[in-house]
C-alpha cells in the first residue's frame, strides 16, 4: 500500500526519529531527492528517493482549462501542463488531441484571438513577478509587442479586430492606464485614459468598435465604470452610486445593451442591464441568495448562459431573453466552472468543469438541446479518480452566531476506520472563497494517509455576499475572522470520525496570515502550522507589497498611515505576538513575489528561531506568490509530507481547550 512504504520512507528521513535497525539499514542505501536548482531548503530534512515513487501517481494529474475558440476554425484553446509548465494547446474536436501551439520556459494560461482568428496574444510574465508582456504568436516564436519591462493586462478586442485595449503602468511605473494598439503595428499604441490607482482595467468593447468599457475596482464591495470613446478621447462616467457597489461581470450585448453581474440594492450579484447614459440598473436575472458568479451572451443576442455559486458548488443555467425562462444544464460534475465560459460564433458554449472526482477539462453545450460534450480528458496518474471523495458542506454558526460553513473532505472509513487527523486549510484574498474543485496532490493525503481536509470560508470570503465579504474589514474585525476557526474547531472536534488530538493549520496569502494566527490564538488545539507566501506583519506587509496595491489593500486592512489604525495592525500582527507561537512551523516563499514580499517570511522565521522555536523554510527563486513549476510543486509536496508526518501524524497528543 502507498500508506506502508511512505511511512517508512519518512520516517528513515525525520531527524530524531527510532527506527528498527532494518529500517535504519534501508535509509542508510536510500538516495535523497535533491532540491530543484531554484529551491533553498532551509532546515528540511533530506527527502527519501522512495517517496517520489510511492507518491508519484498522485502528482502525474493534469487539467485542461478552457481558454477560448478559435472563430474560424472552431477549434478549442486549452491551456494545460504536458512538461514542467502550462502551455496554450488546440483542441480540433471533443476527443482529438492536444497540439500544443506555445512552448516557453514560463506558464501561459491567456491567450485571446482576433475576431478573424488571424492573430493569438499572448499574455506572460517571468518567475511569478506578475510584470507580464504582451505578445503576438508568429510561427511558434512570441514577438514581443509592449516595452518588456512595465507590467501590462491583456484586455478586449474590438469587434471588427481593428483594437485590442490592455493595462499598463508604463507612464508612471504604478497606475493602470488603459491603452488601444492595432496589434499588427504595436507602433500605433496610444493612450486613451490615465489614471491615479491601480485598479483599473479594460472589460469590453461596444458593438460599434468606438466606446470602449473600463473598470475601477476600489474594493471588493466597490467599483466604478466609465466608457471612453477610443477615437475622440472622450470619458464618460457611468455609474455614480450613492453607496458602493459592487459590479461582476460586463458584457455589451449584439444590440448595445450593457449586461453585467451587480450587487445593486441586493446582498448578491443578480444580473441585468446597465443603462450607460442613467446608471439606472434593472435586474433581470435574480440566483436567490446566491451570487451569480460568471456570464456570456450568445453572439445571436438571444441566449445568455449564466453561473450560480452555492456555497461553492457551480450551477449552470441557460436564460431566453425573449421569453426571459431560464433552464438548468445538468450531467456536469458536481464541482466548481472555472471563469471565462465562452459562446463560439456558432452558438457553442466552451466553459472548464472541476470536481474532485474529475481534474479539470474543457466541455461545449449544444444551447438547443443542452447536451454536454467533454472535449478533453486529462490524465490522473493511473488513478481512478472516480474513487476521491467529494467534499460535504459543513455549516455551523460562529462565537456570534454568524452563519459560516467549509467544505470538509472525509477519508473512506472502509480503508481508514477510527477517529482521523485533520489539516485545516484557509484560502486566502481575504477576497477569496474555497470551492469544491479537484484537489490534486492533496487526494494524497485523503486516500493513503487517511488525513481529513476541511475547507473553511471564513467571514470576509466572498460568494456569501457584500455584507458577510466586509464583516472582516479594517483592523479592529480582522480577529473576528480568527474567532471563526475556534467555532470549526469546536464543531469539527466533536465529529466522531475526527481526532481533534491530531489537527493541523495551513493556509496561503491572507490564509497565510489565518495559518500564522491561527496556531498562536488556539496553539493547544493544533498540532502544526504550515503557513504559505503568508502575511507575518500588516505594517510591513502594507509597506513593501507593490505599489499598484497598495491603496487597495488599505482598503481591506487597515491605512498603517493612521497613527491609530498602525497601532491595532501591530498589535493583531502575528510577528507582534510570536513568543506565543509555540507550534512546529513550516514557510514557504516566493522569491519573486509581488504581492506578499519574501521579507514577510524571513522576518517571522528569525524570530521564532531566535527563541529557539522550531521553523522549516523552503524558497524558491524562480516562483512568485504561488508554486507555478511542477518540479518545485512537487518538492514542496514531498517536503510537507515530510512536516506532517513528523508533526502530526507521529506527533504527541495535545490537551484541547
Amino acid at each position: 500500500m502507498f500508506w506502508r512504504g511512505w511511512n517508512l520512507a519518512l520516517t528513515a528521513l525525520v531527524a530524531g526519529t527510532a527506527m528498527p535497525a532494518s529500517a535504519q539499514d534501508k535509509a542508510a542505501v536510500d538516495p535523497v531527492v535533491p532540491p530543484p536548482a531554484a529551491i533553498v531548503a532551509d532546515g528540511l530534512p533530506p527527502i527519501a528517493q522512495s517517496l517520489v515513487a510511492d507518491t508519484r501517481p498522485y502528482l502525474e494529474y493534469r487539467t485542461a482549462a478552457f481558454v477560448g475558440w478559435h472563430p474560424v476554425d472552431r477549434s478549442m484553446l486549452v491551456a494545460t501542463r504536458f512538461g514542467n509548465v502550462a502551455q496554450l494547446h488546440r483542441v480540433a474536436m471533443p476527443g482529438a488531441a492536444r497540439r500544443q501551439v506555445t512552448f516557453e520556459e514560463e506558464p501561459i494560461f491567456k491567450g485571446s484571438w482576433s475576431p478573424d482568428g488571424s492573430t493569438l496574444l499572448i499574455e506572460k510574465d517571468s518567475g511569478g513577478n506578475e510584470v507580464a508582456q504582451i505578445y503576438a504568436l508568429d510561427s511558434g516564436r512570441l514577438m514581443l509587442l509592449t516595452n518588456g519591462k512595465s507590467r501590462h493586462v491583456l484586455g478586449p478586442w474590438s469587434d471588427d479586430g481593428h483594437f485590442v485595449a490592455y493595462g499598463s503602468n508604463m507612464r508612471t511605473g504604478v497606475y493602470n492606464d488603459i491603452y488601444v494598439m492595432d496589434p499588427r503595428d504595436p507602433g500605433s499604441a496610444r493612450m486613451v485614459l490615465s489614471t491615479d490607482s491601480g485598479g483599473w482595467a479594460a472589460i469590453d468593447f461596444a458593438p460599434n468598435g468606438r466606446d470602449l468599457l473600463v473598470f475601477n475596482y476600489i474594493s471588493a464591495t466597490d467599483s466604478q465604470l466609465h466608457i471612453i470613446n477610443v477615437e475622440t478621447g472622450a470619458i464618460t462616467q457611468v455609474t455614480r452610486d450613492a453607496t458602493p457597489v459592487a459590479y461582476g461581470k460586463l458584457l455589451f450585448a449584439p444590440d448595445g445593451r450593457l449586461w453585467v453581474s451587480s450587487d445593486k440594492d441586493s446582498d448578491v450579484q443578480r444580473l441585468g442591464v446597465l443603462d450607460t447614459e442613467t446608471g439606472v440598473f434593472t435586474p433581470v436575472i435574480d440566483g436567490g441568495r446566491w451570487d451569480i458568479s460568471d456570464f456570456d451572451i450568445s453572439r445571436d443576442g438571444k441566449t445568455i448562459a449564466y453561473v450560480v455559486n452555492e456555497a461553492g458548488f457551480s450551477q449552470l443555467y441557460l436564460h431566453d431573453i425573449a421569453t426571459g425562462t431560464s433552464r438548468q444544464v445538468t450531467g456536469l460534475p458536481v464541482g466548481e466552472i472555472g471563469s471565462g465560459i465562452k459562446f463560439a460564433r456558432w452558438g457553442d458554449l466552451g466553459f472548464t468543469a472541476y470536481s474532485n472526482q474529475s481534474p479539470g477539462d474543457a466541455y461545449s453545450l449544444d444551447p438547443a438541446t443542452l447536451k454536454v460534450t467533454r472535449w478533453t480528458e486529462s490524465e490522473t496518474g493511473g488513478l481512478d479518480p472516480a474513487l476521491n471523495v467529494n467534499p460535504e458542506l459543513v455549516e455551523i454558526r460562529s462565537f456570534d452566531g454568524e452563519p459560516i460553513s467549509g467544505l470538509l473532505y472525509r477519508p473512506d472509513p472502509g480503508r481508514h476506520p477510527g477517529k482521523r487527523p485533520l489539516i485545516m486549510s484557509i484560502h486566502g484574498g481575504p477576497e477569496g472563497q474555497a470551492t469544491a474543485g479537484f484537489l490534486g496532490r492533496t487526494n494524497y493525503l485523503i486516500n493513503e494517509l487517511g488525513i481529513a481536509m476541511f475547507f473553511p470560508n471564513v467571514r470576509g470570503s466572498t460568494g456569501f455576499g457584500k455584507r458577510f465579504v466586509s464583516l472582516d474589514n479594517g483592523p479592529f474585525r480582522r480577529e473576528d475572522a480568527v474567532r471563526d476557526i475556534g467555532a470549526f474547531l469546536d464543531r469539527l472536534g466533536r465529529f466522531p470520525t475526527l481526532d481533534p488530538r491530531h489537527f493541523g493549520i495551513t493556509g496561503g496569502s491572507y490564509g497565510g496570515y489565518m495559518c500564522y494566527a491561527s496556531a498562536i490564538r488556539y496553539g493547544r488545539r493544533f498540532n502544526a502550522a504550515n503557513c504559505i507566501v503568508a502575511i507575518s506583519n500588516f505594517v510591513t506587509f502594507l509597506e513593501n507589497t507593490e505599489e499598484y496595491r497598495r491603496d487597495l489593500r488599505r482598503i481591506e486592512y487597515g491605512d498603517e498611515r493612521v497613527p491609530a489604525l498602525r497601532a491595532k495592525l501591530e498589535e493583531i500582527s502575528p510577528l507582534t505576538q510570536v513568543d506565543r507561537l509555540k507550534l512546529p512551523l513550516f514557510v514557504v516563499t516566493g522569491a519573486n513575489d509581488p504581492r506578499v514580499p519574501a521579507s514577510e517570511a524571513d522576518q517571522i522565521i528569525d524570530a521564532v528561531r531566535s527563541r529557539g522555536g522550531s521553523a522549516w523554510h523552503l524558497l524558491a527563486r524562480n516562483e512568485g506568490h504561488g508554486f507555478r513549476r511542477k518540479e518545485n510543486a512537487d518538492y514542496l509536496f514531498w517536503a510537507t509530507l515530510a512536516f506532517w508526518q513528523k508533526h502530526l501524524l507521529e506527533a504527541q497528543p495535545g490537551a484541547a481547550d
